[in-house]
């Protein structure tokens, strides 16, 4: 056994990040009276997608991140250059909804989504883990 294999009976839960980047903008109508997220702002943002599973013994991942990638790029499209809240379930565009909708747009192509992370700048960001089981 090569020191780089897990031990045999060894659990082999894992969890991935792919970061993907776009540009948009925003306003928060919402916002306190003076605040500067009311005025119309765009963003450099950045999404982290965290897939969680079993190692696959065959290839030795959990997931190909060109699988995430390809999963990512509808939700790529729709955001990219655009005016968040002109997206239909955006219309309050803070990074809270920003991850649930994002969420919302890969959780059937990605069955082992675990989490969205969402900075809207380089200091403030925003975990969803998905909806509480029920």
């Amino acid at each position: 056994m090569s020191a780089q294999e897990p031990k045999k009976g060894r659990p082999s839960r894992l969890e991935l990040a792919t970061t993907f980047t776009f540009e948009a903008a925003h306003q928060l109508h919402r916002a306190p009276e003076g605040s500067k997220c009311s005025r119309l702002h765009g963003h450099s943002w950045k999404v982290d997608v965290l897939v969680e599973g079993e190692l696959d013994e065959e290839y030795g991942w959990v997931i190909d991140f060109d699988e995430i990638a390809r999963a990512f790029e509808p939700v790529y499209d729709a955001l990219d250059h655009r005016h968040l809240n002109d997206i239909e379930g955006l219309q309050t565009p803070t990074s809270e909804h920003v991850a649930i909708w994002i969420w919302d747009h890969l959780s059937d192509a990605l069955p082992q989504l675990s989490g969205i992370t969402v900075h809207e700048t380089c200091t403030a960001r925003c975990t969803y883990r998905g909806p509480d089981p029920q």
